[in-house]
């Protein structure tokens, strides 16, 4: 079984007109962004109504998916510290969904956070990019694996109040599901639909060098300029604690942080729908795919 997925892997990677862009459904992507930073959801600010109605969405999206959870209703409420679990449906909420390895119980951890900024007066922070294209991309590679079972478990987590504290994450890891020393990697997604110059960074290599070998194979054959670094190398800007990672970075778990520059629309009204990349966005969902499937056929 193992030389099959390889072998597989090795088609993906290497075989011309078989790379990126063919695992990922586009259509799909782009219909889960353009709702998820749509005028009804209010720019998602945590405990408000688009919040909520960004929740059921992303939960109706993995029960379709037949996806399981170790939450009811998928959902993990919180107090506002961010520190112990809550029954309160007046809290903040992670939505994790779980996909079971089909021969070991070693854990992938996929993260992105989906709430944003909400409305300030007149004005909808949209947070298409930031982070309703994380989230998005999240449910595209859940849909992936919830068709093609992995040989290791993935723990799916749309992430509340990161924009408030990381709330969401650190609410997750004091509360993980799991024994902690299972989990092998986290990947999070935070801003990855748009770059002027092309540019998706991947942070975290610089920490844990033995991830490099699942970042360079794609480096060199995707048509996105893969940098590596961003987590404090010399003469770089330190995105290590940057976003939703941060925790369990500090808890001493690998991690690796894909993310672009902030642009014009950071954290304005404008980051909306209309300004993403649908090419790179895609490119970039199936590149970060990429990456787990190399992760998930390596792991012993």
């Amino acid at each position: 079984m193992k030389t099959v997925r390889k072998a597989i892997l090795f088609l993906l990677l290497f075989v011309p007109g078989i790379l990126f862009g063919q695992l990922i459904d586009k259509d799909q992507l782009i219909k889960d962004i353009t709702y998820l930073a749509s005028p009804e959801l209010e720019g998602r600010a945590t405990l408000s109504k688009g919040s909520r109605l960004a929740q059921a969405y992303i939960a109706e999206r993995f029960r379709t998916l037949k996806m399981t959870s170790q939450f009811q209703d998928f959902t993990q409420y919180f107090a506002m510290n961010g520190r112990r679990r809550t029954n309160d449906k007046n809290n903040p909420a992670n939505i994790i969904g779980f996909i079971p390895g089909s021969e070991s119980d070693t854990l992938i951890l996929v993260m992105a956070h989906y709430d944003h900024l909400g409305t300030k007066g007149e004005d909808v922070y949209l947070g298409a990019d930031d982070n309703a294209s994380g989230t998005a991309a999240l449910l595209a590679i859940a849909s992936h694996f919830s068709v093609h079972r992995p040989k290791h478990s993935f723990l799916f987590a749309a992430l509340d109040a990161e924009e408030i504290g990381l709330l969401g994450s650190k609410a997750l890891l004091a509360d993980f599901p799991f024994p902690l020393d299972q989990v092998k990697v986290v990947v999070n997604m935070d801003m990855i639909s748009r770059s002027e110059t092309n540019r998706l960074y991947a942070a975290g290599s610089r920490h844990y060098p033995q991830l490099k070998k699942y970042l360079t194979p794609i480096k060199e054959k995707t048509s996105i300029d893969l940098y590596l670094g961003n987590d404090g190398g010399p003469g770089e800007k330190d995105w290590s604690n940057a976003s939703d990672h941060g925790p369990f970075h500090a808890k001493g778990i690998p991690f690796l942080y894909f993310g672009v520059e902030d642009h014009e629309d950071y954290h304005k009204p404008t980051d909306s729908v209309d300004r993403i990349d649908p090419v790179f966005y895609t490119k970039v969902t199936d590149l970060i795919l990429q990456v787990l499937l190399q992760i998930e056929s390596d792991i012993p």
